[in-house]
C-alpha cells in the first residue's frame, strides 16, 4: 500500500513536470522572442525544466545578484568600509572607499561628517576620482538626466543626485541639499504634468516649474549631478564646516591606512535588490574593490568575485558593470541557477527574503506575481529591464514546502514586456500550486 502511495506521488509530480515543460515550450507568448528558462530543486539536485539554458542572455538587472553575492562575500552583513584614512603630522589625510550612503537622501548617514569635523586636524582629501570613470561600459550618453544612471564615483556624497520634493502640507518644493553648490532657479516654462526639473547637461545647474493650482501635490525626484572630486570637497566642507584641502594622488592611497565604519552592508543590499537601485549596485562594486584589493576600481572588483566567488559556475559571466545597465553584460540561465543555489545553501532564507523582490508584496514586483488572498508571497526574485530583454530570477515556494529556484530570460522581442510577465506569471502560479 505504501509502495503505491509514492508510485502515485512520483506520477503526480512527474506529469506536473511535463506540464511545466509543455507551457514553457509551446506557449505562443514565448516563442515570440528568445528565452531562456530553467527550473530546479535544490533538494534533489534535479533540474526539472531546462530552455536554452546554456545560451547566453543581456541580464538586465540580473546583474544585481552576482553584485549582491560579491558584496556579501566580500563585506558580509556588518558595517561597511566608509573612509580610509592617515594621520601624517598635524594632517588627517583621507579618500574614499565608495561608501553610497554619506549624506544619500534615503540613509542621510553622517559618520564621516561627525569624524571630520570631531578631528582637530588639517584636513586634507586626496583626489582618487581618476580610478573609476562615471558611466560604465555601454552606458548611454543621454541618461545623464535620470536618477537610474546617476554616475558612480570614488566618494559619493547626497548619493550624487539633487532630491526636488514636496509634501502635500508644504507650499514650496525644496531641495536635498540645500547648496548654493547645485543651483536651483525657477522656470518661466508651463509643466508640461504637474511639475518638472531638469539640469543642463554640461553644467550642474537646475531649474523647475510646479503647476501652483495642484495644491495637493506631492512628489520626490532624484536628478544626478556632474561628479568631481572639487565638487564633492566643496560639498563635504560645506556639510562639516571646516576647511578641506584636495590632494593629489601621488601613491598616498598605496600606502597603510585606518578605516572608518559607517553603515550596515544590510540596509545596501535591501535597497538594490528590493527597488533595483543601479547607484547602490555600482557602488556596492567599488566597496568589493575596496575591501578585497585596497583598490577604487569595478572591472578589478568583478574579476576577483569571478576567480574567487564564481569560479564554479559553468559558464563564465561577460560582466562589467555592478547594475546590469550595460548591454555588453552576458549570463547563461545555468550559471545564474548555479548562483541561486550558492546564495541558497550559504544564507539563510529569512536573509534572502528580507533582500529579494516578493511577488504582490514589495519592490520591483509588489504588482506581479501575487499570492493567494491570504496567503504569504511565493516569489522572491530580482527583476531585468533593458530594451528588448526582460529577466527574473530566484525563489519559488510551493503549496507544497519546497523551495524551487528558476532563472527566466526574454531577449530580443517586440511590443511591452507586460505580455511576458502576464504569461510568466501564469506559469509561475502553476508551479506554485501543483509542484
Amino acid at each position: 500500500m505504501k509502495h503505491c502511495k509514492w508510485l502515485c506521488i512520483l506520477l503526480f509530480f512527474s506529469c506536473t513536470v511535463q506540464k511545466i515543460n509543455k507551457a514553457v515550450r509551446t506557449s505562443d507568448v514565448f516563442e515570440k522572442g528568445h528565452m531562456g528558462f530553467m527550473l530546479y530543486d535544490p533538494v534533489k539536485d534535479k533540474t526539472l525544466v531546462k530552455l536554452n539554458e546554456a545560451k547566453y542572455f543581456i541580464p538586465a538587472s540580473n546583474t544585481k545578484i552576482f553584485t549582491f553575492y560579491s558584496s556579501y562575500k566580500a563585506l558580509g552583513d556588518g558595517y561597511i568600509n566608509g573612509l580610509n584614512y592617515t594621520y601624517q603630522g598635524d594632517s588627517l589625510i583621507f579618500w574614499g572607499t565608495g561608501d553610497p550612503s554619506l549624506l544619500h537622501p534615503d540613509f542621510k548617514d553622517s559618520t564621516v561628517v561627525e569624524f571630520l569635523k570631531a578631528n582637530p586636524k588639517n584636513l586634507f582629501m586626496v583626489d582618487n576620482f581618476e580610478q573609476l570613470s562615471s558611466y560604465g561600459p555601454g552606458w548611454s550618453w543621454n541618461w545623464f538626466p535620470y536618477y537610474f544612471a546617476a554616475e558612480r564615483s570614488a566618494m559619493p556624497i547626497f548619493g550624487n543626485v539633487l532630491r526636488f520634493s514636496k509634501r502635500t502640507e508644504l507650499a514650496e518644493a525644496s531641495p536635498y541639499p540645500k547648496s548654493v553648490l547645485l543651483p536651483l532657479m525657477p522656470s518661466n516654462q508651463t509643466p508640461p504634468d504637474n511639475y518638472f526639473i531638469q539640469r543642463d547637461f554640461k553644467k550642474n545647474t537646475y531649474e523647475y516649474a510646479i503647476n501652483k493650482e495642484k495644491d495637493s501635490l506631492t512628489f520626490a525626484t532624484d536628478k544626478p549631478f556632474i561628479t568631481s572630486a572639487t565638487l564633492t570637497k566643496n560639498l563635504l566642507q560645506e556639510a562639516v564646516g571646516k576647511q578641506i584641502t584636495l590632494l593629489e594622488n601621488k601613491g598616498i592611497t598605496q600606502g597603510p591606512h585606518e578605516k572608518l565604519q559607517t553603515v550596515k552592508a544590510d540596509s545596501l543590499y535591501a535597497q538594490m535588490m528590493k527597488i533595483s537601485d543601479n547607484f547602490l549596485a555600482e557602488q556596492l562594486m567599488v566597496l568589493v574593490s575596496d575591501a578585497v584589493l585596497d583598490s577604487i576600481n569595478i572591472r578589478a572588483g568583478i574579476s576577483y568575485a569571478k576567480e574567487h566567488y564564481l569560479a564554479d559556475l559553468p559558464d563564465e559571466p561577460q560582466w562589467v558593470d555592478g547594475s546590469g545597465l550595460s548591454p555588453q553584460n552576458m549570463f547563461t540561465p545555468r550559471s545564474v541557477i548555479k548562483l541561486l543555489q550558492k546564495i541558497h545553501s550559504e544564507i539563510p532564507m529569512e536573509k534572502i527574503k528580507a533582500y529579494f523582490p516578493a511577488g504582490g508584496e514589495s519592490g520591483t514586483i509588489r504588482n506581479w506575481y501575487p499570492a493567494d488572498p491570504g496567503e504569504p508571497a511565493y516569489v522572491y526574485a530580482k527583476t531585468g529591464t533593458l530594451a528588448m530583454s526582460t529577466a527574473l530570477s530566484g525563489f519559488l515556494i510551493t503549496k507544497s514546502g519546497k523551495t524551487l529556484l528558476f532563472s527566466t530570460f526574454f531577449n530580443n522581442y517586440t511590443g511591452s514586456s507586460s505580455v511576458q510577465k502576464k504569461e510568466l506569471q501564469k506559469l509561475l502560479y502553476f508551479i506554485h500550486d501543483k509542484y
